[in-house]
């Protein structure tokens, strides 16, 4: 009778594990579906004059959302694109001139103020979607290089023996080895970029380049707060959601034992 009751109830526990888990993947969009259709409601029992009335409608909310999203998207690809590279070639490069240098143009990126960059680049070359590109890409830069490179060399050095051990060739422990092991860092880097180009994206419409920042000063600018409203809501929106994948697909990607 004793040994029955001490015996662990094992449901209770693994229940309680579970739901938590469940609850913690479904928290985000569960948030952004209960904001959003707060606002809609209060949007719904609110009266508009023609001018709001002209912005909040579907076709004009839903280019801009496809606008806001095609410049975040395509800015996060090519950060991936050149700062995962530039950090593995800073890595391997035994040169602190280089590493320095690169470091050195990734962090001005990174310190200058978002509109600076965005107008600096419209004064000296051109205003459009390509300058407000160029200018989130030189802003996101600096957490993917330097989470590439953080996550290359916290990779055990024994690890690196055995695999040299192996016969591997450089290039094969770090296809291999290396990248698969830093992995989980270098994606929480391109997850915080991802959610920094969904924020400067707003003021892409500084410079003609479009984006939910068009709602957000033209309800500045007329004093038209519902306006003003749905496209800080939307803007929120996205950027939870996009974190929310980007968790999603980090956990899908990260190597078992990690």
């Amino acid at each position: 009778m004793a040994v029955l009751m001490t015996v662990p109830m094992r449901g209770g526990p693994t229940g309680s594990t579970r739901a938590t888990a469940i609850l913690r993947q479904i928290a985000a969009p569960l948030v952004v579906a209960v904001v959003f259709t707060a606002t809609l409601t209060w949007l719904a029992n609110t009266e508009l004059d023609s001018i709001e009335q002209r912005t909040l409608n579907t076709d004009y909310i839903f280019a801009r959302i496809g606008e806001h999203l095609l410049l975040t998207v395509t800015a996060s690809a090519l950060v991936a694109g050149l700062a995962i590279p530039a950090g593995i070639a800073v890595y391997r490069s035994r040169s602190r001139v280089f590493r320095s240098v690169v470091l050195g143009l990734a962090n001005i990126g990174q310190a200058t103020p978002a509109v600076g960059v965005v107008i600096l680049l419209a004064i000296v070359w051109q205003t459009g979607f390509t300058t407000a590109l160029v200018a989130l890409v030189a802003y996101s830069f600096l957490p993917v290089l330097r989470n590439t490179l953080t996550g290359l060399e916290q990779v055990d050095a024994g690890v690196r023996e055995s695999a040299r051990g192996m016969g591997m060739t450089p290039n094969q422990m770090l296809r291999r080895i290396e990248l698969p092991l830093a992995s989980p860092v270098i994606l929480a880097g391109l997850r915080t970029s991802l959610v920094f180009c969904v924020g400067v994206a707003t003021i892409a419409t500084f410079i003609n380049a479009g984006g939910l920042g068009d709602m957000i000063i033209n309800g500045l600018k007329l004093q038209r707060y519902p306006v003003l409203l749905v496209g800080a809501v939307l803007v929120a929106c996205i950027a939870i959601l996009i974190d929310w994948v980007a968790a999603l697909v980090e956990n899908m990607v990260r190597p078992r034992g990690l």
